[in-house]
């Protein structure tokens, strides 16, 4: 056979010549900008974010006016509520003396999150070790995608679940003479958590390398022994960080808890009492507030302290994931 039937029967992009270095290089360029380029923009817009939310809040630092009528000593400090009565902690922004205390809308979000987590987390990492190391391949080709699906409800239709079905049945089930609370609405937000949790948690389980199980079975352990001595603190650093995402999703959530909290800023430790998160409080004031004002300032700190609580929360589990990444590697 010829050369030139042997070059017509080649499909037409192989019969095309090859591009020149130059054209290559360029093209490779342009890629490596563009991406470049990409990347930069995300962290770009989350500074930005970052500054105008800063922005706000900084009246109540260098505006003495702002500060003085914030009463910014008191922002975390007991305040005097009434004539003749102890001094105390309370949320109210509209009165002739505003009260700004941080610490009821601190403490609910905390309540929230750690009954979201509490109950959230174990079942997340239990379903992806069962997804990842016991289910067959159909039950596996079904129950993740299904798990994941729950990712996809938007958070006020949990929030009216929450509202009208969780709510009752727990105060029927448990008694609470509060209907509205941080029980209900820790464990309304807890159905938001596991599908974050799951899908990481799952990934890194899936990661570890085969030769970690055939060896453990090989040694004589069970399955069983397998996926909980030697699998799942293998693949920590990845359950780690899907428990990091999982309590950022839950302490920045909005819609579940304020349909489902109460909204009560009050101070109680009892998870059966009505309570409000500084997310909450953020959407439910912010359209009604005086535009540079005190209460408008306090708000957009309520989102710096936010951001700042998630900022420290990763900081901490990147440093605990990178020490069991090298604990791990030096021990293999």
């Amino acid at each position: 056979m010829s050369s030139s039937s042997v070059i017509q029967q080649l499909p037409l992009s192989a019969r095309r010549p090859a591009s020149s270095p130059r054209v290559r290089h360029f093209k490779e360029k342009a890629i490596a900008v563009a991406i470049t380029a990409v990347a930069f923009s995300g962290i770009a817009a989350l500074l930005l974010i970052v500054i105008f939310v800063g922005r706000e809040a900084l009246p109540l630092f260098f505006d003495a006016e702002v500060a003085k009528e914030a009463s910014l000593g008191k922002l975390f400090l007991p305040q005097q509520l009434r004539v003749g009565k102890p001094a105390g902690f309370m949320w109210q922004p509209v009165g002739e003396v505003p009260k700004l205390s941080m610490i009821p809308l601190l403490l609910g979000s905390l309540k929230v999150t750690v009954v979201a987590m509490v109950v959230a987390v174990p079942v997340a990492v239990a379903a992806a070790l069962f997804t990842a190391e016991f289910a067959p391949r159909r039950a596996r080709e079904v129950l993740k995608p299904v798990i994941e699906l729950l990712a996809s409800i938007p958070s006020v239709v949990l929030g009216f679940f929450a509202l009208m079905t969780l709510a009752s049945w727990a105060q029927g089930s448990l008694g609470l003479t509060s209907r509205l609370n941080a029980l209900v609405a820790g464990l309304a937000m807890a159905i938001a958590i596991v599908p974050v949790v799951f899908t990481v948690a799952e990934d890194a389980l899936t990661a570890v390398p085969r030769s970690y199980r055939e060896a453990s079975l090989a040694l004589g352990a069970t399955r069983w022994e397998t996926a909980w001595r030697v699998v799942l603190p293998a693949a920590a650093p990845g359950v780690l960080a899907a428990c990091v995402l999982g309590f950022g999703r839950a302490i920045g959530e909005t819609m579940i808890v304020l349909m489902a909290s109460g909204n009560a800023a009050i101070v109680s430790p009892s998870l059966t009492d009505s309570t409000r998160t500084m997310s909450a409080t953020i959407a439910a004031e912010m359209g009604e507030v005086v535009f540079g004002g005190a209460h408008w300032s306090v708000l957009f700190f309520i989102g710096v302290q936010l951001f700042a609580i998630t900022l420290v929360l990763n900081l901490l589990a990147a440093s605990f994931v990178r020490r069991a990444v090298r604990r791990l590697g030096g021990t293999s």
